[in-house]
């Protein structure tokens, strides 16, 4: 026996340590808004931008800085790469008083004066004098160059006071009145930061003539700039991949994990499930109670010279319970239990699966005896050298790693693989071989015994009233699943919440079992009266059909509805009595009837068809094709199968294949027999609906008096034309009488808004 003592390996737990790839970002982004921040030439004042013409206009108010160029400096700022350039400056916030003077200059040539009043914007005004005025009240003579200097400074006063020439021959002086420096010193909250983008290119010459030599101009390298342009996206791509490459490993030293397994170990003290919770596979858990015994106890197995099988493959239908056989395996065990799925293992870069396999094997073997489920083992390990169907190298070599790993050169003992699928013909035929895959499972649908023993298992967990028996709802569940019983018992519970049940009633379960096979009724629907006549007419024909045949012993009829479910307007519900694992001929013939009732009841009651009935008239077609095909049941061809592809298709496999292995001729008899199959009883359909048409009518309109009728109720009309105690029909919950009132139809979408919320949009 297994030490009970023995302490198991450490459940791998999520990585808890610091996401440094997300700090690294985090600083690099600060790092650059740092540098964007420390060189915007404003010291970090947010500075206001301007344009030029708004610029030139307060420079000409007096309202930019110019008497303190350390303080506040007026710089010109331009690119040696680029034709933009930028002015930054600073305004008094409140314009200063400016001391005021006249000034007074003398001129002899009047062109070069008028010149450079053009240049600095200033308008004047020309007076032709006999004799030029004199200088008594300016407070000084100015020189040429103290009129330049004073026009790029703004200083001379336009408007009403613009300056006047003077002009007698050849002389001629001009007085106006400037602007002196202002009185005390600026201080820091006195300015405000501006900035003036420019076009070097257009605007160049008119910002030299505007500043002159009251800016300082700077011609920056970019050099630095370009390299950062250039070099800072290539190091947000390395530094993205290197993120990516640690998160794909999940840790410390990602890239070199990479390639490491990703099969999760099970703690067994979580997982609670073992072979009590597993019902209705009776033989599968005696096959692989095997393993459990040999994990427990392999001495035992050992001295006999006996060895377990090294892999237990699991084929089933979806939902027949193969992952949860393989989760009490692992609680009945004991030992360690490594889970991953077939899809894990491929990636987009070739050799990482291969790496991946020898990692989990190399684990597993570390903490044996253990066991490895892989579930969905078909996604990794179909057939090899098909380059059509998802087949690729990556995958083959995966799939060529875990051949080796099970069954190579090297030892696997105390290993044991479980996998499941649901697709076992797409498995390569090196994985089924004794030594690999030893044993197969087939986990089937569960018979009407199994049924009852699923149902009491997922039973235990919903409060189900002392008067419920599970024995009717198993037998009439033919063909279900584990899972799907075990969503009926779920949607028993909800629907006995929705009523205001303490617990779990019989017609709970009766109306769960409907909504699972046949789909939950749409009365909300809505059909006109005329639809829903020509729909009673329809179903009343399939039960009529049914009641007339000798199928009504094998498949007896249970309701007939006029309520939609799912895609259809109306259903004819049958429930066999026990599980049939065979059909006889007049049984296919009988059914094929039954499935042109629906069509054949148009045509006799109305005198035309519609196309409600294509579902029909596929199941038939379908029928007699097998019949034909399959079945050996064609008296001219007699007992041969034509078609070699009667299952589902894999297309690496079968696309160079045919499935025809007959000459044209006999497709022509093919085709003739299957019409003829179909035709001769769709002739029986409508003899029997026309020897029964009042009978018919009769079922049409008490269902839509009552729009569901029993199995025994449409019996006793069609036989009696009476019904001993007429069903009670069912009507839908109220609708509320307020907007805000509670119904059970109501769903969260339906809620008013809180108030204060707008959920228009």
């Amino acid at each position: 026996m297994s030490d009970p003592n023995k302490k198991l390996p450490p459940t791998p737990q999520p990585g808890s340590s610091q996401n440094w790839g997300v700090m690294i970002l985090m600083a690099v982004i600060a790092g650059i808004l740092m540098v964007a921040f420390m060189f915007d030439g404003t010291m970090g004042a947010p500075a206001r931008s301007i344009n030029l013409e708004q610029f030139q206009a307060l420079w000409r108010q007096g309202k930019v800085v110019m008497n303190q160029p350390k303080e506040f400096p007026i710089e010109v700022t331009t690119n040696d790469a680029s034709s933009e350039g930028s002015i930054t400056a600073y305004l008094y916030r409140n314009t200063p008083k400016y001391p005021e003077a006249v000034f007074y200059m003398p001129f002899t040539d009047s062109d070069e004066l008028r010149a450079l009043c053009n240049r600095f914007g200033i308008t004047t005004t020309t007076k032709v004098e006999n004799t030029l005025p004199t200088t008594n009240k300016a407070e000084r003579i100015w020189s040429t160059d103290d009129f330049i200097r004073m026009g790029e400074e703004g200083r001379i006063i336009m408007g009403d006071r613009a300056p006047t020439i003077y002009e007698n021959g050849s002389q001629g002086v001009i007085i106006g009145e400037y602007r002196k420096n202002p009185t005390g010193t600026v201080t820091l909250k006195d300015v405000e930061p501006v900035k003036v983008e420019f076009s070097r290119t257009f605007q160049g010459d008119r910002v030299r003539d505007l500043l002159g030599s009251q800016a300082r101009f700077v011609v920056e390298s970019n050099t630095w700039s370009m390299i950062l342009v250039n070099i800072l996206p290539v190091v947000i791509v390395l530094l993205l991949l290197f993120f990516f490459f640690r998160a794909q490993s999940g840790g410390p030293g990602g890239a070199m994990k990479f390639a490491r397994s990703r099969a999760r170990l099970l703690d067994p003290n979580q997982n609670k499930v073992t072979f009590k919770d597993v019902a209705g596979i009776s033989e599968a858990k005696e096959e692989v109670w095997e393993i459990v015994e040999f994990l427990r106890n392999p001495s035992k197995f050992r001295n006999l010279g006996g060895t377990i099988p090294k892999g237990v493959l699991m084929v089933g239908p979806p939902g027949t319970g193969k992952t949860l056989l393989a989760r009490a395996i692992a609680g009945e065990a004991g030992v360690p239990f490594y889970t991953i799925s077939g899809s894990d293992f491929v990636e987009m870069f070739v050799g990482v699966g291969a790496s991946r396999v020898r990692d989990m094997f190399a684990e597993a073997k570390k903490h044996s005896p253990c066991l490895i489920f892989i579930d969905e083992i078909d996604a990794v390990g179909r057939h090899r050298g098909h380059g059509v169907g998802g087949g690729h190298d990556e995958r083959e070599q995966t799939l060529n790693a875990l051949l080796v790993e099970m069954d190579g050169f090297t030892a696997n003992e105390n290993v044991i693989v479980i996998a499941a699928t649901n697709r076992v013909d797409v498995l390569d035929p090196a994985l089924l071989r004794p030594g690999r895959f030893d044993r197969q499972v087939t986990v089937n649908l569960p018979d009407a015994a199994g049924r009852e023993q699923i149902l009491r298992v997922h039973a235990r967990k919903v409060k189900l009233s002392p008067e419920v028996d599970l024995n009717p709802i198993a037998r009439a569940t033919t063909g279900f699943s584990g899972a799907e019983l075990a969503n009926l018992v779920n949607e028993a519970a909800l629907i006995a919440a929705r009523k205001n049940n303490p617990t779990v009633q019989q017609a709970d379960l009766e109306e769960a079992r409907e909504k699972v096979r046949w789909g939950r009724e749409r009365r909300s629907l809505e059909i006109s009266d005329k639809e829903k006549y020509m729909t009673a007419i329809h179903e009343a024909g399939h039960a009529v059909c049914l009641l007339k045949t000798a199928l009504k012993k094998s498949l007896p009829l249970h309701k007939v509805t006029i309520i939609p479910r799912g895609p259809a307007l109306g259903v004819t519900m049958m429930l066999p009595d026990e599980d049939k694992h065979s059909e006889y001929k007049s049984e296919l013939l009988d059914y094929i009837v039954m499935a042109m009732g629906g069509r054949c009841a148009e045509e006799v009651i109305f005198g035309d068809i519609s196309g409600g009935a294509r579902g029909d008239i596929h199941q038939a077609t379908s029928i007699a094709r097998k019949m034909v095909c399959v079945y050996g049941m064609s008296e001219k061809l007699g007992p041969v199968e034509y078609g070699t592809n009667h299952s589902e298709v894999f297309l690496a496999r079968d696309i160079s294949q045919t499935s025809r292995n007959f000459s044209e001729h006999t497709a022509q008899i093919i085709d003739e027999e299957i019409q003829r199959i179909v035709t001769e009883n769709y002739r029986r359909a409508l003899q029997i609906l026309s020897d029964n048409q009042e009978r018919l009518r009769l079922i049409a309109d008490k269902l839509i008096e009552f729009e569901t009728l029993s199995g025994s109720h449409v019996e006793e009309l069609l036989e009696t034309g009476t019904m001993v105690s007429p069903p009670v029909r069912e009507l839908p919950p109220p609708m509320p009488e307020a907007p805000d009132a509670p119904t059970d139809l109501q769903t969260p979408d339906d809620m008013p808004p809180a108030p204060g919320e707008d959920k228009t949009e």
